[in-house]
């Protein structure tokens, strides 16, 4: 079976994402979108991503035009994130989540979580240091109900 560690994405930039890189981190995974009413989300999670990146955690965001709520091209996503959020986590090039062409990635953590499709935009998955899903949460779980989930992890096989 596969691990988190097995899998590999594109960012924007045309970069290619090790997951391997994340081994020891603690790591969010969250499928985003622009246009989407849960958008200003994206600065609860950046503030995460500047106050604990120092201590090891990571952030992913996975924009998808899934729920048709994202711009066009991954250019005007990326431009968008950043004027209006101030994202500087990484963000992958468009994916979809669910359905004949969901990205491998998704497939495997709606496994690991036990939960199949995704409803909404910012569903987030938090893995621990160890590559195992913590928990799997809603998209109206906002980032800061998330956060103690990422102090435990950040604190657990230091």
């Amino acid at each position: 079976m596969a691990t988190i560690y097995d899998f590999k994405e594109t960012e924007m930039s045309g970069k290619t994402i090790d997951f391997k890189d994340y081994r020891g981190k603690v790591l969010l995974v969250v499928n985003t979108a622009s246009k989407c009413g849960l958008a200003p989300q994206l600065v609860g999670i950046e503030a995460l991503y500047q106050q604990y990146h120092d201590q090891g955690f990571e952030v992913l965001g996975l924009p998808s035009n899934q729920f048709h709520q994202e711009l066009d091209s991954d250019e005007a996503t990326s431009d968008f994130c950043q004027m209006h959020y101030g994202v500087t986590f990484p963000m992958t090039k468009k994916i979809a989540v669910n359905g004949d062409d969901e990205d491998p990635l998704f497939t495997y953590l709606k496994k690991t979580a036990g939960h199949g499709h995704i409803k909404w935009n910012f569903t987030k998955f938090l893995i621990g240091r160890d590559g195992r899903l913590i928990d799997r949460y809603a998209p109206i779980t906002t980032p800061e109900k998330v956060e103690p989930d990422i102090v435990k992890a950040l604190a657990e096989n230091k």
